[in-house]
């Protein structure tokens, strides 16, 4: 294990904001991991950021710690039913690779996940969700490095506390463990969902007459690939907002004024509204200044052209948010970290 000073993070982070880590290391073991945490103890008050796939984050400056990259690795079929397979995966594996695993070995139930970036160990910190589902519908349990206690825990479904894109990773026990392992509890026999979106559609563009795992997966790569940049060409960290939840009345009030405003039904008092509808009405799609911006096919994603600064990223998210709380009365609640 090397650790590194004065590291460009700009290679590390899907928006490729070019900031600079005073001290970088990696792990691909439990032991290197805990040696990387006596290094902080050594540098007394050190601060330590764990670093996946670095799409869900946005850097505003200089990090002034340590960055430790995760590159834990292995799938593992660790037991199976007649209903069910648990397959095992380290926190350090790329999320659509591990979901191409799945789906080639005739494991269901992740489909729908197609092509979000990212690394495994993030999905249930984030609670990552597209296309009606969600990690939470199929997870079974995680190991996670208690930074404190300095030994590995285990979390059932229950312990991660799941909500929309939150656990308790993201603000009860945050920074206090490390996922280092995720297992899934995925389905033998399929149970298709592709009523949400554009996915039907899609399958018959496809010509799919019969659905299977691996024709949604392409019909939601499709889809993605169709309207979200792709990271390696232009910066950007997926979409930067989550959807709001709002009461029925209020929605219904807001539809006299904006018919064609569009929202899911949670449940009998509250309603999902697409965040992409309402920054698009805000006319901000499209919208660049300097190299950072909103992109042209999609308004949920903010994008780095060449050369943002975090801060200007930062600062162009906050507009937004004021201009759709001004014109819908809608606050809106950014998904990506800030750091």
């Amino acid at each position: 294990m090397q650790i590194q000073e004065n590291i460009s993070l700009k290679p590390y982070n899907t928006f490729a904001i070019d900031v600079t880590a005073k001290y970088f290391s990696s792990f691909t073991s439990t032991d290197e991991l805990a040696e990387l945490f006596l290094f902080d103890e050594a540098k007394r008050t050190l601060p330590v950021l764990i670093l996946g796939g670095g799409s869900n984050i946005l850097f505003t400056q200089n990090y002034n710690g340590l960055v430790a990259k995760n590159e834990l690795k292995g799938i593992t079929l660790i037991k199976e039913n007649a209903e069910h397979n648990y397959v095992k995966c380290a926190a350090g594996e790329n999320w659509h690779a591990f979901v191409m695993h799945c789906i080639d070995n005739n494991y269901a139930g992740l489909e729908n996940l197609s092509l979000i970036p990212g690394n495994v160990g993030a999905s249930p910190m984030q609670n990552i969700g597209a296309y009606g589902v969600e990690i939470k519908d199929v997870f079974y349990e995680l190991e996670a490095w208690d930074t404190k206690d300095r030994k590995l825990v285990n979390f059932s479904k229950s312990d991660c506390e799941f909500g929309y894109r939150e656990s308790v990773f993201k603000h009860k026990y945050k920074s206090r463990f490390v996922i280092t392992s995720v297992t899934f509890q995925l389905n033998k026999k399929p149970v298709f969902n592709t009523s949400y979106g554009a996915i039907q559609e899609e399958l018959q563009k496809m010509q799919v007459a019969e659905p299977s795992i691996k024709a949604i997966s392409q019909a939601v790569i499709n889809i993605r690939q169709s309207k979200l940049p792709d990271p390696k060409v232009i910066g950007n960290a997926g979409s930067f907002f989550k959807n709001p939840t709002i009461k029925n009345a209020q929605f219904e009030q807001l539809k006299t004024s904006f018919p064609g405003i569009v929202g899911y039904t949670v449940n009998s008092e509250q309603v999902k509204v697409a965040a992409g509808w309402l920054i698009e009405h805000c006319n901000w799609k499209s919208y660049r200044k300097g190299d950072a911006g909103c992109h042209a096919k999609q308004a949920l994603v903010l994008v780095n052209y060449d050369n943002a600064k975090g801060d200007e990223i930062l600062t162009l998210s906050t507009e937004i948010m004021n201009s759709v709380e001004k014109k819908f009365g809608i606050i809106l609640e950014r998904e990506v970290n800030i750091i």
